[in-house]
């Protein structure tokens, strides 16, 4: 392990940004995030698979009266996030580190208001499937977490992630959708608030356009 990712996991051990096993909040936050991590009674937003957390952070510049926590498995890319929130002086961020398949054990039914996922991995072969974070497997926790109306949004450079996630969401999930596959030529992109992930902005900058939908849950 390099001295950089040790540092990292060091900042993470010692940041009360950061949730993460050997915790106390770890096994109580479940239910309790309002009362026990934010301290109010704002919605709550989450970036699933947040890497380096680059759109919680930007959201939750955009949106100080709302609460921003992303989740991620790789400790190394949360404590960048977590680093970026705490430098900008953030109080309404936190960062969670979890396997997204675990989400039921934090959060309790109908407490999170958004979901946001950002150019997450395609897993284009057909083995991988069940892998897909659009699969029916996770949509299934998406709605159970989502109060009714809550909105899931996914953004991907994949067409054929898109496609397939169009067929797994308008049979799941319910409510309304709305979707673009030029989302900045296209109305949606006025939800975005010009924020891009480094990934994103590579995309952009090639030429490629990207596909957005946003899913209104019905109720649950």
């Amino acid at each position: 392990m390099t001295r950089r990712k040790l540092h990292r996991f060091q900042h993470n051990a010692e940041s009360s940004t950061v949730l993460e096993l050997g915790k106390p909040l770890y096994k109580t936050i479940k239910g309790n995030w309002r009362t026990d991590y934010f301290g109010n009674t704002n919605p709550i937003v989450l970036e699933l698979a947040c890497g380096k957390g680059e759109y919680t952070v930007g959201l939750a510049q955009a949106f100080p009266e709302q609460n921003f926590i992303g989740v991620d498995i790789k400790g190394d890319r949360i404590a960048r996030g977590s680093k970026a929130a705490e430098q900008l002086g953030l109080t309404n961020v936190a960062f969670l580190r979890t396997d997204i398949n675990y989400l039921t054990e934090f959060f309790t039914t109908g407490e999170v208001d958004e979901i946001w996922i950002t150019f997450p991995d395609p897993m284009p072969r057909p083995r991988q499937e069940k892998h897909r974070l659009t699969h029916p497997r996770f949509l299934s926790i998406y709605k159970q977490l989502l109060k009714p109306g809550g909105t899931l949004h996914l953004k991907t450079d994949s067409p054929d992630l898109f496609a397939y996630s169009l067929e797994t969401i308008r049979e799941h999930m319910g409510g309304s959708l709305q979707s673009t596959t030029d989302l900045y030529n296209s109305p949606l992109n006025e939800i975005h608030f010009g924020i891009k992930t480094k990934y994103e902005q590579l995309f952009f900058d090639k030429g490629f356009t990207i596909n957005y939908l946003q899913s209104k849950t019905g109720t649950i």
